[in-house]
């Protein structure tokens, strides 16, 4: 395990970490960040990668450009999906969204099948050779530029996109377009697609023993019947985790169609999530901060619309985190969970954050949505998510029938043998970032104004963690062994001490967490930079600096923390400023 990682001097737009399908990408500083958020050119110019959902991997846009220029129309698009169904969901998506703009769109889909060594049949619905043992698929949407913001949106929110491996695996198998790559008759997809199978079930079997807490012991009962533990039936893996929560969306609309009623988005949540509700259920309720007389005003409405039709539930289901993204506070999950019960509707989890290591929410919930990128991974070189359904809830047979009939492997093999390779040093890798984040919590929150710091010197308002956010919560889904989790947040006294802080902080810096390196980013600026104002509606600073511990040496990170506090101290002075340099 690496114990020492020396990431932030990585220039600006290059890969973090230094990995050809690396996550991340580096912003070094303030005026990198706002010149990202801002658009500038000069700025974009100099990022070569990042999040895959947000960025276009550079050997994915080869292969667009290569189905562009032998297949596209004049004005035309297109973006590359791994199966029929989810390039059609990209087309829908399309259609209705140009139409709620005014927009005359027409999206053509078109399915491709490429032989190993077979360069001159790039073309659509090629006919599949017997012999061709490593037959490869992929599915294209075509559009009219006009409509490219939208088609980016659709990829951006639901990560149904192909990744960088699996881009890079067609053009291993188209011979002009990646010459420098092994040859097809040097890639053994046979193989390759054993190892995945195998990788996929010892992940799923992973996942499920991380979740043996879910039940106390065998044999035991819950609301009078024998309680099952979760095994892998009950585990599906999928390309990322906006993947996995796009799924169970779909599955919890197929569960209740008929029955046009609105979700709820319960907390701050992570952007896409809210986005991705918003835009495909038939309404949202969100309750953005999350807080106890939020499920005072969500039952009156529950008790309201139960009254009016009694023949639908009030709410179709109800997403929240564990704890929230950015704001790391926790729910109240039993009041949660009582209100489901009385009101017939299910509750999706994302413990992402807490990770498996630290909580165990699966009681709570009826889907547990976890994204696998992140903790679980550790090594910010592959995507993947995963969606556990619970086998004790009320409606788990209903979920497990229609998710088995749609559900659809398309996590492409080679991710998924990186992930479980490098899943197997989760629990102990977690165990060190867990020890790292509460230490360097510990020092800050007395150091600030809501730990009690004198407010006329402390430059931290807050110290947004579980175990001060939402101590009590949080114990009631804390296993037995776990931590806080490797995520926290800090707000500033001014935007200039914000500033200050992220400058002088000299670990890696980037929009993303949960690896075992520290990294930190001003989120809201990156993630709510087009309506700070909303943001800030429900706590969430324009200032906020969110940070993700790694398994560097613990004092090596109390220095770097200290010698960015006393930055900041510098500017104490300063209450008010622009979002850039003051």
């Amino acid at each position: 395990m690496t114990t020492a990682i020396a990431l932030g001097d990585i220039p600006l737009g290059q890969p973090l970490p230094p990995t050809p399908h690396a996550l991340c990408m580096s912003l070094p500083n303030w005026e990198h960040v706002l010149g990202c958020s801002e658009g500038e050119k000069t700025i974009l110019d100099a990022i070569v990668t990042g999040y895959p959902r947000i960025f276009i991997h550079r050997s994915l846009q080869k292969l667009i450009e290569i189905c562009e220029q032998k297949i596209g129309h004049d004005g035309e698009k297109c973006l590359i999906f791994p199966s029929r169904r989810s390039v059609e969901h990209c087309r829908d998506f399309i259609l209705r969204q140009a139409a709620l703009a005014n927009i005359s769109a027409k999206v053509r889909t078109v399915q491709y099948q490429i032989h190993p060594g077979d360069s001159s049949s790039l073309g659509p619905n090629v006919p599949v050779a017997e012999t061709c043992a490593c037959l490869s698929e992929f599915h294209l949407a075509f559009f009219p530029n006009e409509v490219y913001a939208i088609a980016r949106t659709f990829w951006k929110h639901y990560g149904l996109g192909i990744s960088s491996r699996r881009a890079e695996h067609y053009f291993s198998l188209i011979e002009t377009a990646q010459p420098q790559l092994p040859s097809p008759e040097e890639r053994n997809c046979s193989l390759t697609a054993k190892e995945g199978v195998r990788a996929k079930l010892e992940l799923r079997k992973r996942i499920a023993s991380y979740l043996v807490h879910s039940v106390p012991e065998s044999g035991s009962r819950i609301n009078g019947e024998v309680a099952h533990r979760v095994t892998e039936e009950e585990v599906f893996l999928f390309p990322c985790g906006m993947a996995a929560i796009f799924n169970a969306h779909q599955l919890l609309l197929e569960v209740r169609a008929g029955q046009p009623s609105k979700s709820v988005v319960f907390g701050f949540p992570y952007t896409c999530t809210l986005k991705l509700v918003e835009k495909f259920a038939p309404g949202v309720y969100f309750f953005g901060h999350g807080l106890d007389s939020d499920i005072d005003d969500l039952e009156r409405i529950l008790a309201q619309g139960s009254t009016t039709n009694e023949s639908s539930p009030p709410i179709v289901s109800l997403f929240t985190e564990c704890p929230s993204n950015p704001l790391l506070r926790v729910v109240n999950f039993p009041r949660l969970r009582a209100l489901a019960d009385k009101y017939d509707f299910l509750i999706i989890i994302d413990d992402t954050v807490g990770s498996f290591a630290n909580v165990n929410v699966l009681p709570f919930a009826d889907i547990v949505i976890t994204s696998l990128s992140k903790f679980v991974c550790g090594r910010g070189n592959v995507l993947g998510g995963s969606l556990v359904l619970n086998p004790n809830g009320r409606h788990y047979a209903t979920l497990k029938d229609r998710l088995t009939h749609m559900y659809e492997d398309t996590y492409f093999d080679e991710d998924a043998i990186v992930m479980e390779g490098n899943s197997r040093d989760f629990l102990g890798r977690m165990h060190i970032i867990n020890d790292n984040a509460e230490s360097i919590c510990d020092f800050l929150h007395p150091r600030s104004i809501a730990g009690g710091g004198p407010s006329e010197s402390t430059v931290i308002k807050q110290v947004l963690y579980p175990k001060y956010t939402s101590p009590s919560n949080y114990s009631r889904c804390q296993l037995p062994n776990g931590g806080y989790g490797g995520l926290f947040s800090l707000t500033f006294v001014s935007l200039a001490a914000s500033k200050a802080f992220y400058d002088a902080l000299p670990c890696a810096k980037g929009p993303s967490f949960g690896y075992e390196f520290t990294l930190t980013c001003p989120y809201t600026i990156i993630v709510h930079y087009d309506e700070l104002d909303w943001a800030a509606e429900y706590g969430v600073d324009a200032g906020l600096v969110r940070i993700s511990a790694g398994v560097e040496k613990k004092g090596v990170l109390l220095g770097w923390i200290e010698g960015a506090l006393k930055a900041a101290e510098a500017c104490v002075g300063v209450r008010s400023c622009s979002l850039g340099t003051c």
